[in-house]
């Protein structure tokens, strides 16, 4: 299955519906409340200085609203935002060409930075602390280099593996900040302010059961809520409620914990090839037939946040709470050896 077919991917792209879900401003924005007062006090004192933002380093897993929370800032700073990622920007020309390209407090977003390669990263330098462009012309004893003075503009950078940044990319950011999964009072009030945007009918009880199995991601609260929607106008009276919620999600395949198949695959593989772990990533990739880095960044992130699944320096081990989810027995060490 690919990634982005996956009902509980917090990586797939939004639809146009999805889109209008996202909050605008910072009164809309729900959760992460600590950096929220972080950020409603730089814009602030930003706008007093009438300059623009720090530079700004998002890190967390997917689907946490390090994008929507990119815009809310450029609708309060009342900015332009241009958005792109680390893969796209292969050559230094590609985002010498976006830099070169930004007006007077614009902001900048790059999605998953951590992957831009040595030579675009090294750009970015002098364009982040100096506010200057450095291009090369030509090449060997007659390159020239030109500096371009660029307008002031704010950087927002988001990843979701801040360890894989530089030391020198990491240091030139003003504010950096972890993003956390959300709780699900969190996740009930985005799904509620969601299901009013759509025109939805959902008791408080609907709005729990979808959240308890939104993995404390609002970009798979929202697709769920949507798909339960859809389950309610035809099986049901349009209205949300526990057991229409609970139905639809048992349909879709999401179980009370959040885990759809591909989780379950995850654990139980580990679990029937190699009696619970320790098994390496690079084995568990081809075993699973997913990209090890998918694995790293998407699947494994929320599975260790609710205690299913450990990282240890000799591999991945299933717990034991995983063992009671799946009602299954756990191999002890002794009876590993035996034999």
């Amino acid at each position: 299955m690919e990634e982005s077919d996956r009902l509980l991917s917090a990586n797939a792209e939004m639809g146009d519906d999805e889109e209008s879900l996202r909050p605008q401003t910072l009164d809309e924005y729900i959760g992460q409340e600590n950096l929220k007062e972080k950020m409603s006090i730089s814009i602030k004192a930003a706008q007093k200085r009438n300059m623009t933002v720090d530079h700004i380093l998002l890190y967390g897993p997917p689907g946490l609203g390090k994008t929507t929370l990119a815009g809310v800032i450029a609708n309060e700073m009342q900015a332009n935002l241009k958005i792109t990622s680390g893969p796209i920007l292969e050559k230094a020309g590609d985002l010498a060409a976006i830099l070169t390209s930004l007006e007077e407090n614009d902001i900048l977003f790059i999605d998953e930075i951590h992957r831009l390669n040595n030579t675009v990263e090294e750009i970015l330098y002098p364009a982040m602390e100096d506010g200057e462009l450095d291009i090369i012309i030509g090449k060997g004893p007659s390159a020239k280099s030109i500096r371009i003075e660029l307008p002031p503009f704010t950087l927002i950078g988001a990843t979701t593996r801040a360890g894989l940044l530089s030391a020198p990319l990491r240091d030139r950011f003003g504010v950096s900040h972890k993003m956390e999964y959300y709780n699900i009072d969190e996740i009930k009030a985005i799904i509620i302010r969601g299901a009013k945007i759509l025109g939805v009918k959902i008791s408080e009880e609907g709005a729990i059961e979808i959240s308890k199995r939104s993995r404390g991601t609002p970009r798979i609260a929202n697709r769920l809520l949507k798909r339960v929607r859809d389950y309610c106008e035809i099986k049901g009276n349009g209205t949300i409620d526990v057991v229409s919620a609970k139905n639809a999600l048992d349909m879709l395949g999401v179980d009370s914990s959040g885990l759809d198949e591909l989780d379950r695959n995850i654990i139980n593989s580990i679990i029937e090839n190699y009696d619970g772990g320790p098994v390496g990533i690079e084995t568990l990739s081809l075993l699973l037939g997913e990209d090890r880095r998918t694995l790293e960044e998407v699947y494994e992130p929320y599975l260790v946040k609710i205690g299913f699944l450990k990282r240890t320096n000799r591999g991945r081990v299933v717990t034991p709470k995983a063992y009671q989810h799946f009602k299954k027995d756990e191999v002890k060490d002794e009876d590993k050896h035996e034999g």
